[in-house]
């Protein structure tokens, strides 16, 4: 079943772990901090669009992720959790500017209006061919080590 298929559930706080450390971040919490606005080609609708968000690493930072890893922080990676259970990975790299040039945000506007149909939260990659790792209705992210 394709993940946009099932009706999107209550707005969650979105909910952000690493190890012991935890953080929860209501829209009205998100929106406060700075953001960071990209553009990116979304191939399921054959434009540009403009999200803005805040970039996943600094939501990562205040529970004790490093922004340079190096040696065995290269192990870490996110898991990224929708409202319907749909999950995708991203390595630590892939969310640090100091090792990658992409951009991983949780963006919460859409062409400066909420992200009404996939929100609050929407997990959005520059540098992606295809939108497959945008997880909608975020509610999600976990950092956690590979064996």
């Amino acid at each position: 079943m394709h993940h946009g298929d099932k009706p999107a559930g209550p707005a969650s706080p979105l909910k952000i772990t690493f190890g012991a450390q935890s953080a929860e971040y209501t829209p009205e919490k998100l929106a406060s901090l700075p953001h960071t606005t990209i553009t990116v080609f979304n191939g399921h609708a054959n434009a540009n669009q403009t999200f803005s968000g805040v970039p996943l690493i600094e939501l990562l930072k205040p529970l004790g992720v490093t922004e340079q890893p190096k040696g065995k922080d290269f192990r870490m990676y996110i898991e990224a959790e929708g409202s319907d259970g749909y999950v995708v990975v991203y390595s630590i790299a892939e969310v640090t500017p100091y090792i990658h040039d992409g951009t991983v945000i949780v963006a919460d506007t859409l062409a400066d209006k909420p992200i009404a149909d996939n929100g609050p939260f929407q997990l959005v990659a520059t540098g992606e061919k295809h939108p497959a790792r945008w997880v909608r209705n975020l509610v999600a992210i976990r950092v956690l080590h590979a064996e």
